[in-house]
């Protein structure tokens, strides 16, 4: 299973050329003592939050597009386009958009005076940047999940919390979003899942080698660069198996909160 090769493989010492010799648990002390692995857990971290407020975005953008009258499907597809869209192609749209020199970010703040930075050059913005993306990204399958809870919400409830005198804006805290809570915590866990798992986007946004690569990198990013560029396998089996351990307990976490916030009836 490769599961279980890769944890033997994490305590192993791997050649370039084949072979192992057994390490114990050296990977994981040189792994907790790497300035490297810290740097890339909290850049994951900054990423999975970041990209975890696109979830208040798609809540209001689907009640918007479930209050249309006409032409759902097609707001629905225009939000869904960036989900069939391949991550590399997004990834180069984006970094021609976000470049400092020439980018059309940069040209329309120009027209307004303002000064545009190198958003995928500069180390200390670089991952906020990939984040933004992120959520443009994640969104259209945010918007499909909570367009589907908001259909499944029976509509003489909210006749009935119209006829008790609420409006719209108390319709939507006292009886939508309790009733939307289940698809909005498995929107979450989607999204911590495959944040944590993101590497596409600084691998294609960022130029490899870049003091910005290196400051933005995130866990698997970390992960591919000792495996398939330092050929340190046994090190980079280290940091999957401890990603995956990340994962779970996150997971588990969000599943035990569930309790308490998600409203299921």
């Amino acid at each position: 299973m490769p599961l279980l090769t890769t944890i033997f493989l994490s305590f192993t010492e791997t050649q370039p050329f084949g072979g192992a010799a057994f390490t114990g648990l050296d990977n994981y002390a040189a792994l907790f003592s790497d300035p490297q692995f810290w740097s890339s857990l909290g850049n994951s971290a900054i990423y999975t939050g970041i990209v975890l407020i696109g979830i208040p975005i798609a809540i209001v953008t689907a009640t918007l597009i479930h209050h249309v009258r006409r032409g759902k499907a097609v707001y629905r597809v225009l939000y869904f386009l960036p989900i069939v869209t391949l991550p590399v192609a997004v990834g180069m749209v984006w970094r021609y958009i976000l470049n400092g020199e020439f980018g059309l970010l940069n040209q329309a703040l120009s027209v307004i005076g303002i000064d545009g930075p190198s958003w995928v050059a500069d180390p200390s913005i670089a991952i906020y940047a990939v984040a933004v993306v992120g959520i443009w990204m994640n969104l259209g399958t945010a918007i499909i999940i909570l367009g589907a809870g908001l259909t499944g919400i029976p509509p003489a409830l909210l006749e009935a919390s119209s006829l008790d005198g609420a409006g719209p804006v108390r319709q939507f805290f006292a009886v939508t979003l309790p009733l939307l809570s289940p698809s909005i915590f498995f929107v979450s866990v989607l999204s911590v899942i495959s944040s944590f798992q993101m590497f596409d986007l600084i691998y294609v946004m960022l130029q490899r080698g870049s003091e910005a690569a290196t400051s933005a990198q995130t866990m698997v990013y970390f992960f591919f660069d000792q495996t398939f560029v330092q050929f340190n396998r046994g090190y980079g089996a280290a940091i999957a198996v401890v990603l995956l351990a990340i994962i779970m307990i996150l997971t588990g976490l969000q599943f035990q909160l569930q309790r308490k916030a998600v409203f299921y009836g």
